[in-house]
């Protein structure tokens, strides 16, 4: 061990004293790993298929850009593993690149991480949950659009009572759930061997296959939403027990996993259903159930509701820390840094990300809005990942447990580039739409953060709001590491 250095001291994150409130290390490695697993495998896979075949054009072209996906993502998940053990805050990417880049960029990813895509994909994954719920009763036609909303957001906030009230409850939810989608995908799996075996190959051909470089872009754009997730254990490291040996192990196990899982989902799909089926289809599991399971085909709807309840959860467990360790750098309110006394969980910033998500339900066309900020959310990962070779360059003396080879991190940035600024021939209202979401953030953080000198009545009323909500909550400040 031996004496930490400053800059040792600044990144790494000493445990609280034991008469702190804090947040406790109660998860274990199955824990981590299906946190990840539950948080990656939610709606995605039952109607990111139709994204990418429309822009392939071709079975076999499609599951390449699935399996190179997979890959991309688990070079990035090797990156973020040296990341998070070498700055072990909450936080993940937001928590990097603050110490790497200062505050600034660091809000700028808060701001469209926290304000936009958690809470828009939460809504999203809610909304597909209540309409697989629904599926099975209105059998003859969509379910009422009131309906599936109000449903949506009973989902959200039984959620967010579980994750307030206690954190082995929460990941209790996303062990079971977890369990229940990787069943699901199992039985389809199964069923797509069946189909290989019988000799169901027709549809597996490079005919017709998309070779425009912005189409091969934006095919990943599909792919790649549906393995977002990858990171999120990096956002409750401090929760997870003995991360310098779990952290790693998750990420890897997950990863793996959910490649090989999604590749052979797809195949089982296209044994049965044709490319121009799945393009024209909203849930293609749902109808890869109607033509092969006949009085059986309500089990699915069944399956990939329980699939999205749990991802939601996973949203929603990760997300809340990423509030807290914003609020903890002074860059989003106080009262978002306390931790409820009894429970002992960020249930402040939990709320935060419920009442946000229930606000987002309101938007008639959530799709597109994710869609506008898409390629920020993977160039902000690409800047996460560009803080490995910045802090190799700038602090090499940093404690390091793992050490990744430096061409992982040159060859996922270049990927990122590709990724995201190809894409901007192709679709530049919605890549313009991104970065006016993105520049939003500039007032706010000059007029909120960079601005100290505010009005003294300004500073009273904010403070007389904290007090309200932390006795409301029965909420208490944590014991925060010092800072040099």
């Amino acid at each position: 061990m031996g004496v930490k250095s400053k800059d040792e001291t600044t990144t790494a994150a000493d445990p609280p004293g034991e008469d702190g409130v804090c947040l406790k290390a109660k998860m274990s490695l199955l824990n981590g790993v299906t946190v990840i697993v539950g948080s990656i495998i939610g709606s995605g896979i039952f109607i990111s298929p139709s994204g990418v075949i429309r822009h392939t054009k071709s079975v076999n072209s499609s599951l390449i850009v699935w399996i190179v996906s997979g890959l991309f993502s688990m070079v990035g998940a090797y990156c973020y593993a040296e990341l998070g053990c070498m700055i072990s805050k909450s936080g993940a990417d937001y928590a990097y690149i603050m110490e790497t880049f200062g505050p600034f960029l660091a809000f700028m990813r808060l701001w469209i991480e926290c304000m936009i895509v958690r809470p828009c994909s939460q809504a999203i994954v809610a909304l597909t949950f209540s309409l697989y719920v629904l599926k099975p009763i209105y059998t003859n036609c969509d379910p009422p659009d009131e309906s599936v909303r109000l449903l949506a957001a009973c989902c959200i906030v039984l959620l967010t009572f579980i994750n307030c009230w206690d954190v082995r409850w929460a990941t209790r939810v996303q062990d079971t759930f977890t369990y229940a989608k990787l069943l699901a995908l199992m039985v389809i799996i199964t069923t797509g061997v069946y189909q290989l075996a019988t000799g169901h190959t027709e549809y597996f051909t490079f005919e017709k296959t998309e070779t425009k470089v912005t189409s091969i872009a934006l095919s990943f754009y599909s792919g790649l939403f549906a393995y977002n997730g990858w990171n999120y254990l990096n956002f409750i490291v401090e929760e997870l027990k003995d991360p310098i040996r779990n952290l790693p192990r998750a990420i890897a196990i997950s990863c793996v996993l959910v490649t090989v899982v999604y590749v052979f989902t797809n195949v089982a799909f296209f044994t049965t259903l044709s490319p121009e089926e799945v393009l024209n289809s909203n849930a293609v599991a749902v109808n890869f159930a109607e033509k092969l399971y006949g009085p059986m085909a309500w089990t699915i709807p069944l399956f990939v509701a329980m699939s999205t309840f749990g991802a939601v959860n996973g949203i929603l467990l990760t997300s809340s820390r990423l509030f807290y360790a914003g609020a903890c750098e002074g860059q989003m309110p106080q009262i978002l840094t306390m931790i409820q006394i009894k429970h002992l969980t960020p249930a402040p910033a939990v709320i935060c990300i419920c009442v946000l998500s229930l606000l987002y339900l309101q938007v008639s066309n959530i799709d597109a809005l994710i869609n506008y900020v898409g390629f920020t959310t993977w160039l902000s990962i690409g800047v996460s990942v560009l803080c490995v070779p910045w802090l190799r360059w700038t602090k090499p003396n940093l404690h390091r447990p793992i050490k990744v080879n430096i061409l992982f991190p040159i060859i996922y940035i270049a990927a990122t580039l590709f990724v995201t600024l190809i894409p901007i021939i192709e679709s530049p209202v919605e890549t313009g739409y991104g970065c006016l979401m993105i520049l939003s953030s500039v007032p706010v953080y000059f007029v909120f953060i960079y601005w100290k000198n505010k009005p003294i009545i300004f500073q009273k009323l904010v403070g007389c709001v904290t007090r309200y909500l932390q006795i409301l909550l029965l909420v208490s400040s944590t014991k925060l590491p010092a800072k040099v």
